[in-house]
Order: C-alpha cells, then structure tokens, then sequence
C-alpha cells in the first residue's frame, strides 16, 4: 500500500516536467521561426540597387575669373586706344551673370569696341544634379540636358551618320555638275580668297560632349551681318556654354567663319583643361 502511494505522488511530478519541456520547445520553435521571417525580410529589403555617387563636380569656378587672365580673352576683345589702362582691365573682368545659386549656375559676360566692330563674349558654367539618383546618376542627368540643347540645335547625334550641317550654297558659284552650254562663256574661278563657311557640326576631342553652331543675321543694305559662334560642351555633370559675337560697323562686312570659330574653339579647350585639373 504505501508502494501505490509513492507512485501516485511520484507520477503528476513527472506529468509537470514534461508538460513545462514540451512548452519549452513550442517557444524555442515559434522564436525560430519568427526570426527566419525577419531574415528574410531584410534580405528583400537589402536587395534593392544602390543609389548612384554623386557627380565629379560639387562646385562651379568664378565663371570671370576662369579666363579673365587668359591671353585668349584678351584676344578675343578688341580695346579701343581710348580707353585708359584701368579702362581696358575693368573691360577684362567682365560682368558678372546675377546667380541666385553659385554652385548650380554662374556666367560672365565681356564687351570689346573698337571703330571696326563689337564683339560680345559670354560664359556660363551650369552644375546638373539629379535629384533621385535611384533612378539616374548626375553624370545620366547633364547627358539628358546636353541632348536636349544638341536637339534644339537640329544637329545629329554623334554616330556612324553623324556630319556636318552644310553651309548655305552660293547661287553665284558655278555647278561643277552642270556642263557648260557649247559657246557659252567659261565661268571664272572661285576667287582662293573667298571666305569659307565651316557650318555649325558636333566636335570631337573637347570635354565628354560638345557641339558648334555657326550663325549670320540676316543680310541687310544698310546693316553689316553680325556672326554668333555658340559652342556647348559637357565635362561629367557641368555643361559649358560659350557664345562669341562679332558684329562689324560697315555694311557689307561678313565675320570670317574660320577665325570666328576657331577664336571660340580655343577658349572652349582652354576651360575644358581647366575643369579637369
């Protein structure tokens, strides 16, 4: 009898402790699987793309100062033998464009006069920033831009099939094409002197992106034509515009296309080297 009892007090303990394990073990599987979960939510959270680095440039240069020690601009400005030393140094400064942001867009603007012409030169420096770059980088960004100016200008985009705009042909040049009526007079040469026009086209080998656009104002009897040379050109996530305008002050007087261009040219380098160093 007493054997009885001892088993009758000794088995609900062990009933308990097997209860309270196997409660135990319904814990430890539900806190298993609750962290699988959360594992895995992070892992699909982690799994989206990294956002793109900013841009190379994080500020934009003086625009007057980035050329207004340059012999270039200099160059490009006729001063007047009436102006005073201090005249032509404050004509060399320029002016500069008012910016409500200096680290997005700054320009500078120059004016040069003489009896012959005037020739006008402005500089604008524009810093493109991408404000999800999630979705495009800066550099993505100011390539957008640049492509929207290169539309506008009714120019290709660069490719295999990519050329120059071709100037307006001359109605007075003879038609190699075309043979001459039998005892019609021989047509005279075209004149070596005769001013070439380059057109406006893309460039090659200046910052990442650029182009030129060559235009005249229209011909007039009593107004000389003036020329505007723009170039644009793009240097990772800023876009440099140039433009330079020759206006001469006797009528019938045509800006060279060449030295028109090429003056603009240079200047266009010589800011593209400065951006990289």
């Amino acid at each position: 009898m007493q054997r009885k009892a001892v088993r009758r007090r000794v088995l609900p303990g062990i009933a308990m402790l097997t209860a309270l394990a196997a409660g135990a073990a319904g814990l430890t599987g539900c806190t298993g699987g609750s962290g699988d979960g959360s594992t895995s939510d992070s892992k699909a959270g982690g799994s989206s793309a990294a956002p793109a680095q900013p841009g190379k440039y994080r500020s934009l240069p003086a625009p007057c100062k980035a050329g207004a020690d340059s012999k270039k601009i200099k160059g490009m400005l006729p001063a007047g033998d009436s102006l005073t030393p201090e005249q032509r140094d404050q004509m060399y400064a320029g002016v500069a464009d008012a910016s409500y942001d200096g680290d997005r867009h700054v320009g500078c603007r120059w004016t040069g006069q003489s009896p012959e012409e005037t020739r006008l030169l402005s500089v604008v420096f524009e810093r493109v920033v991408s404000y999800d770059r999630t979705t495009s980088s800066d550099d993505d960004k100011a390539k957008q831009v640049y492509v929207r100016r290169l539309t506008d200008a009714k120019l290709p985009f660069p490719g295999p099939t990519a050329s120059p705009t071709p100037a307006a042909p001359n109605p007075a040049a003879p038609n190699p094409s075309v043979p001459a009526a039998p005892g019609a007079p021989a047509s005279p040469a075209a004149s070596p002197s005769a001013p070439v026009e380059l057109g406006s086209r893309v460039l090659e080998d200046l910052g990442s992106d650029a182009f030129l656009e060559d235009k005249l104002s229209p011909a007039g009897a009593s107004a000389a034509q003036s020329r505007t040379v723009r170039i644009v050109f793009r240097t990772s996530n800023v876009i440099v515009t140039i433009e330079y305008s020759v206006q001469p002050a006797l009528p019938g007087t045509v800006p060279p296309s060449a030295e028109t261009q090429d003056r603009a040219q240079q200047l266009a380098q010589a800011l593209a080297e400065r951006l990289t160093e």
